[in-house]
């Protein structure tokens, strides 16, 4: 054990110790207390100064009021040392604004150089001191700037200002210092104020005036006024320009400031003058040799994404329609920018919708969101697309080959004779698209002797990428860019030339060899026949039969038969030579390309041949080959049956499926053989009531049932069995008759087209109760018939076939083609009217058409109101209507009339304010203005309006009203430019409440 003295020991060392920590700590908190007390006193001495020199500041701008002497740039700028000594941008908002007035109220003063508060950079002791504190001012004011929303009036004020301080000290051109004498510190000065714009630069002023000019301009309604426009803008060239077009500049202002949404537009219609200085410098040409590198125009398209690229490229084109001579000049360059930035914004199409994708108007689903900024801007940015194109662009980028002349024959011998119904006047743009050239030309036909590898070739292979990289990018607006491509007659037809003169030998084989290499140059070339083979398809889908067939618009008749013998003869290499079967990509597309034209082309020829007898067959292609290819289960001969199953004689089609049919039957059990017989299903039907009793027994059995072996047992009109063994002749019978009964059109199942009385489906057939199930019958009728070979006279209507087989459901699908097998009559007086030749109001039509249904007249409007609405050659109607209001309904008759003679100019402009919050027309019109002006029959007050119902509708077309609304007053919603109206008994009672509405200025809350 230990002894007392050790206890002891212990108990003392440990004492000592804990005295020690407690000393040590009470030495700490000592210390933390004066460093406590220390940072306290600092922060209140901190703050008491900063309240003192705030005072200052504050006492200072009162004294300089506008009837004081002007104060001298020193003192300004000691008040400005001390300002941003203290400056937090919350709390010192107003102060930093009265000095930036204060400042560009020296710099105004005449004849008084100690005022100018630019004169202390030419101090010696002070020019460094200068120069730093303006740096810090005018990044302080693109801090400012970042924040404020131009929408707001004080904020626009404020932006004003701030971008006046900007264009001020960045550019010595307003510096009256340098002004006589002064000449010669202008070179000093110049190099100031390119110091002063590294600085702004280094900190990112380019992304400061991308924020101010989408906020300003990415809007419905763009909201920065001309001054503020031209001063940002100006502010984003000056670097550019001052650097004398550095790569490292351009690129920023590619990024930050050509990417706004449809910025030029904005710039054309308020500030051209912008437009000449980027033009007096050739911006468009700097931008284009800048961005024709691949590596460059790749980093500028990964700093932006797609949408904004997409916004840069609208941009860059809008400028190349406003300098042709450029895009002449730089054609090559220009087209490979504009390929690289679709090939990049393709990266995020995608071709469905899922969790990871956004509808994109333009694009459709892409893997980006859409802002709203860009949301409001894409009409524009749309109208700024069209530029690609449009007929000026197209012109210069196909000019090697639209300048070309295609041969003419010595002899027209398939000229169609003049007459009043060819010679016809152009009344619209899709005739003036299609207008009938006076030349008569030699057939085009494959002929060889152009080298691929030239550069006339490449330049037209590079041009035909482009756009079909526009047409798998552009997804939403793919129809346009057909239409645009198809507007110039001469084109595909001159294309089509060029292609045949392509290779040793042109045509076929060249094309075939492209689909065997892997090259660059085979892509080009089969990117320039899949832009012909889509252009020519959808040129060839909305020219009515007069066109294709006697006018022989863009394309001859023995044309055709040469493009169609072409795409025939590669749409089956294609698939026998096995290149469909794994294809992907690229060539997939191709492949839709060239069958989708190939199958309009076909479907044309047999509504109305065009080709000569048995053009479509493959004279190489024997049936026994094809036979023996399906039974050994080859995916390219069921790919033949599939695609072009016109290659095959339709004889062998028929041999063909009735082998199939047996086997089928073989399969199922369905053929007697010596050890099994198959099952039999047995019918008794009386005569008087075939179709009833048919109905009953066969509409109920399984698909194995009915295609099994069914017998049939009649009974007589005295109910007795009629004699007779049915081995599939009674069997026969009964289907001609119950075929024959229900085509009846006295049934009112089926009904006849006039002329050549062909069968379609009864309009009225729902008078029958169970008229689906009656047609599910008739279709199981006619399958068996074709199950069983048995031939039945049904003649249905042509445009009847193309829906049963899916045609409609085509984009290339023309109901105005399948027209004329439902009324050749009305086809004719269509066509008619289309071709008229001079006021087509004189003819006294209107927009609806008139139909007999069972013994009584049916009007059909094509547009609300469209009974009373005549049809006129200038017949576009720029006001929608709803809530049962129209284009001559008695409150919309009242409307413009109080408008037009009641109104005064002013009233007029309060009107348009009430309803699209601004008192001025749309700039081009009432056609552009987006959403469309509308004008809505209410009911109610707009805290219960919860949108049109049938009641409501019908009342307002009917002028019915649940109660007179003389005491509700008129009101609007701007952002759908939307018009409520009551619907007022008086002429008099609308116009005073309109009157007192637009007066009171409030729309949305006023009821």
């Amino acid at each position: 054990m230990f002894t007392l003295s050790q206890t002891s020991r212990a108990w003392f060392i440990d004492r000592a110790r804990q005295a020690r920590e407690e000393r040590l700590v009470q030495k700490e908190r000592e210390r933390a207390a004066v460093v406590i007390q220390a940072h306290v006193r600092s922060f209140l001495c901190r703050s008491r100064l900063q309240r003192d020199i705030r005072r200052e500041i504050d006492d200072f701008f009162k004294a300089d009021d506008p009837g004081s002497t002007k104060r001298s740039a020193l003192c300004v700028f000691k008040i400005a040392r001390k300002l941003l000594f203290v400056f937090r941008i919350k709390e010192d908002n107003e102060r930093f604004e009265k000095l930036c007035r204060s400042i560009l109220s020296s710099m105004d003063a005449e004849n008084e150089p100690k005022v100018w508060y630019v004169s202390l950079a030419c101090s010696k002791d002070l020019t460094l001191l200068w120069i730093k504190q303006i740096k810090s001012i005018l990044w302080y004011c693109c801090d400012f700037l970042k924040q404020l929303k131009p929408e707001i009036l004080q904020d626009s004020r404020l932006i004003t200002l701030y971008l006046t301080m900007l264009v001020t000290f960045t550019d010595t051109s307003t510096w009256k210092i340098l002004r006589g004498k002064g000449e010669s510190l202008r070179p000093a000065m110049n190099h100031i104020c390119a110091n002063i714009m590294g600085h702004l630069n280094q900190h990112g002023f380019y992304s400061v005036l991308q924020v101010l000019l989408t906020r300003g301009l990415a809007r419905p309604r763009p909201c920065l006024s001309k001054g503020t426009l031209t001063a940002a803008f100006s502010l984003a060239l000056r670097p550019v320009i001052a650097a004398q077009f550095s790569d490292n500049l351009i690129r920023p202002f590619l990024i930050h400031i050509m990417s706004v949404p449809a910025l030029v537009t904005h710039l054309s219609t308020v500030t051209p003058e912008r437009l000449t200085v980027l033009e007096s410098h050739d911006m468009l040409r700097k931008f284009i040799m800048f961005l024709r590198d691949e590596d460059r125009c790749r980093d500028v398209c990964e700093s932006l994404e797609g949408c904004h690229t997409l916004c840069l490229m609208s941009n860059l084109l809008h400028l190349g329609s406003l300098s042709p001579k450029v895009l002449e000049e730089e054609t090559d360059g220009f087209v490979s920018l504009l390929t690289q930035m679709l090939c990049y914004c393709q990266k995020y199409v995608s071709q469905k919708k899922s969790n990871l994708t956004h509808w994109h108007p333009v694009l459709g689903w892409f893997s980006q969101s859409v802002d709203y900024g860009l949301n409001e801007s894409m009409h524009l940015i749309t109208k700024q697309l069209q530029f690609l194109w449009g007929v000026p662009l197209i012109r210069i980028f196909f000019c090697d080959i639209l300048s070309k002349k295609l041969l003419e024959s010595q002899e027209p011998a398939h000229a169609q004779p003049a007459s009043p119904q060819n010679v016809l006047p152009v009344k619209s743009l899709l005739k003036r698209a299609f207008q009938k050239s006076a030349s008569v030309r030699n057939i085009l036909r494959p002929v060889g002797g152009k080298r691929v590898d030239s550069a006339e070739v490449q330049k037209v292979c590079n041009i035909c990428v482009l756009y079909q990289t526009s047409l798998t990018t552009l997804t939403q607006i793919r129809l346009q860019i057909l239409t645009g491509l198809t507007y110039l007659d001469d084109l595909l037809p001159k294309l089509w030339a060029f292609i045949c003169e392509l290779g040793p030998h042109g045509g076929l084989k060249l094309f075939l060899e492209c689909l065997n290499n892997d090259t660059e140059e085979s892509k080009q070339l089969l990117a320039m026949l899949m832009l012909f083979c889509d252009c020519s398809r959808h040129l060839i889908t909305i020219l009515d039969d007069i066109e294709v067939y006697e006018e022989q618009i863009s394309f001859k008749l023995e044309e055709l038969v040469t493009i169609s013998s072409f795409l025939n003869s590669f749409v089956f290499k294609m698939i026998w030579d096995g290149i469909v079967e794994n294809a992907k990509g690229e060539t997939l597309e191709l492949f839709q390309s060239v069958h989708g034209w190939l199958m309009v082309l076909y479907e044309r020829d047999c509504r109305r041949r065009f080709a000569p007898e048995d053009h479509w067959l493959r004279k190489d292609l024997k049936p026994s080959v094809l036979f023996q290819e399906l039974d050994r289960d080859r995916k390219r001969a069921q790919l033949i049956l599939q695609y072009i199953p016109h290659v095959i004689p339709h004889k062998n089609r028929v041999l063909l499926f009735r082998t199939m049919v047996t086997k089928e039957k073989e399969k199922l059990g369905l053929v007697e053989t010596s050890s099994a017989s198959p099952h039999v299903t047995h019918i008794t039907i009386r005569r008087s009531r075939m179709l009833e009793d048919g109905y009953e027994q066969l509409r109920q059995l399984s698909q194995h049932a009915m295609k099994g072996v069914i017998r049939v047992k009649f009974v007589n009109d005295l109910g007795v069995d009629e004699a007779g063994i049915d081995q599939d002749g009674v069997f026969k019978e009964f289907l001609e008759e119950i075929i024959k009964r229900v085509f009846d059109p006295a049934l009112n199942l089926f009904k006849t087209t006039s002329g050549d009385e062909r069968l379609y489906p009864s309009p009225t057939s729902y008078i029958h109760e169970n008229y689906l199930q009656l047609f599910e019958f008739v279709g199981k009728m006619l399958g068996k018939a074709v199950y069983e070979g048995i031939v039945v006279d049904v003649p249905f209507a042509s445009f009847f076939l193309s829906q049963l087989l899916g045609h409609h459901h085509s984009v290339f699908y023309s109901s105005v083609d399948e027209l004329p097998s439902l009324d050749s009559e009305f086809y004719k007086n269509l066509t008619s009217i289309k071709r008229y030749d001079g006021d087509i109001a004189d003819l006294g039509l209107t927009l609806s058409y008139d139909e007999d249904v069972m013994g009584q007249l049916v009007c059909h409007e094509l547009i609300p109101g469209g009974k009373t609405i005549p049809v006129t050659n200038e017949n576009k109607k720029h006001t929608v209507y709803y809530g049962g209001f129209h284009g001559s309904h008695r409150v919309i008759i009242w409307l413009w009339d109080i408008l037009a003679s009641d109104f005064t100019p002013d009233e007029r402009a309060m009107f348009l304010k009430f309803v699209t919050s601004c008192s001025r027309p749309p700039l081009l019109g009432f056609a552009y203005l987006k959403p469309p002006f509308s004008i809505r029959c209410v009911e109610v007050s707009d805290d219960q309006d919860t949108g049109d119902t049938l009641g409501s509708v019908l009342r307002g077309f009917f002028t019915i009203r649940k109660r007179e609304p003389g005491g509700r007053l008129p009101t609007s919603s701007t952002c759908f430019n939307l018009l409520k109206l009551p619907n007022y008994s008086k002429k008099s009672v609308l116009r005073e409440k309109l009157r007192y509405a637009i007066s009171m200025n409030t729309g949305f809350e006023l009821s």
